[in-house]
């Protein structure tokens, strides 16, 4: 009588986890493990997460946190400060959570404080930095089909095996990847201080661009998508934003969901970067338009990122342009004029009155040559429905009746562009009204 496939098959893989188990139990012998920890974890299924954290945390000896204070000569609650900066989670005062690992790390933060390198609060300070920013890089790295050491089969022993077999070689890898990009960043930051500290007093704000590209339709498009395919959406756009705002000399400060954050030294860079952005989204068969706003001025610099009215006024203006416009503030368009760029037109839109900042004139930015309007019979339903919209919001801020004068217009306006005056910019749809009556 033949063999049944069905018994044969399990055969196999009860083999194959027999050996799998032999290589996990001598890999976690030689990490410190006894017999009784490995027959535990296997008996709570939880033997991938005892290889995890011997090959990422080594053992050796545990430790409480008091212990990891008289060892150190650092007080508990300073040490819980710096714990908590790096952002772990607390833990029990009798828990041994902690190894040599965190007694090295406890003794570098030490010294970089004995050495003067930086005080104690700057200290705690730069770990919070640091621990926000490895957290997301650790998150992106263990999330689903990220990297081939997490592809796993459910079976816990199976997958000690090959998280271990895979771990020794990538792991190392990673560390000096990380290293490595750590010190070009900082190479480019420390650059960045030193040319500033140079040209200007030590106290004064540096003058930064600041940009926001906002992707149009996200909230919507995001409802009716499904994981795999928003998961596509986010990285394209996500892609798009950093080629094409580090290829034109830009820095990526942040992605916050469906925006990105930008800036760069000068008006015409930043122009050219929001222009670039604006087309490179409206040819993405996948990802809809994008609105971009720009603004200049001193900036706070702190950590990475940056403050102060310059970055608000570009996070507002964003807010009010329309899918495929740049959008700029009254400072920016004489930095450009200040620069002497030439190949990118300012045009004048109506003046608006934006939450907390008051009436703000602002001016639309296209390629020098564009005719006005050429977008018009596009987007012109998109635009005024847009626009009245936010005329019925600001008069119910304002308290008035909500009758803007675009109402009655929007629906018998042909596409035609009025004819430019010369030695004067046109307002057109994109950002709001021409200036005139």
């Amino acid at each position: 009588m033949p063999d049944d496939p069905a018994v044969s098959r399990h055969s196999e893989e009860d083999h194959a986890r027999i050996e799998a188990l032999a290589r996990v139990r001598d890999l976690l012998h030689g990490l410190g493990c006894s017999d009784e920890e490995i027959d535990r974890a296997v008996a709570d299924d939880v033997i991938d997460l005892l290889v995890v954290d011997r090959i990422l945390v080594p053992s050796g000896n545990r430790m409480t946190q008091a212990e990891v204070a008289a060892r150190t000569d650092i007080p508990v609650d300073v040490a819980k400060r710096f714990w908590r900066a790096l952002g772990f989670l607390d833990v029990g005062d009798t828990e041994q959570a902690f190894t040599d690992m965190d007694i090295e790390a406890v003794r570098i933060f030490q010294s970089m404080v004995a050495l003067g390198l930086v005080d104690l609060e700057s200290a705690v300070q730069m770990a919070r930095v640091i621990g926000s920013s490895m957290s997301r890089i650790a998150e992106a790295e263990a999330s689903p089909g990220a990297t081939p050491i997490l592809m796993g089969t459910g079976d816990s022993i199976l997958d000690a095996d090959l998280f271990a077999q895979r771990a020794g070689a990538s792991i190392p890898a990673m560390g000096q990847l990380l290293e490595y990009v750590w010190r070009r960043h900082l190479q480019a930051a420390t650059r960045r201080a030193m040319l500033h500290r140079a040209r200007l007093d030590e106290g004064l704000r540096p003058i930064m661009a600041v940009g926001f590209a906002d992707m149009v339709g996200f909230t919507m498009l995001s409802q009716h998508l499904g994981d795999e395919e928003l998961a596509a959406v986010v990285a394209r756009f996500e892609e798009l934003a950093h080629d094409t705002v580090v290829a034109l000399g830009g820095r990526v400060v942040k992605m916050i969901g469906d925006e990105v954050m930008f800036v760069v030294p000068t008006a015409d860079s930043a122009a050219q970067i929001g222009l670039s952005l604006a087309e490179a989204y409206a040819g993405d068969d996948l990802l809809s338009d994008v609105r971009v706003a720009l603004a200049i001025g001193p900036v706070l610099a702190k950590d990475g990122d940056f403050y102060g009215p310059v970055v608000n006024l570009a996070s507002r203006l964003v807010n009010v342009a329309h899918p495929g416009t740049v959008l700029a503030s009254d400072d920016f368009r004489d930095a450009l004029a200040t620069e002497g760029v030439s190949d990118i037109d300012a045009r004048a839109l109506r003046a608006r009155t934006l939450k907390d900042l008051g009436r703000v004139q602002m001016w639309k930015l296209v390629r020098a040559g564009t005719a006005p309007g050429a977008d018009r019979r596009r987007t012109m339903r998109w635009e005024r429905l847009g626009e009245v919209l936010r005329e019925l919001d600001e008069f119910r801020e304002r308290g008035e009746p909500a009758r803007p004068a675009g109402v009655a217009s929007a629906a018998v306006t042909d596409g035609s562009d009025p004819a430019p005056v010369p030695g004067t910019s046109v307002g057109e749809p994109g950002g709001g009204d021409p200036v005139g009556s």
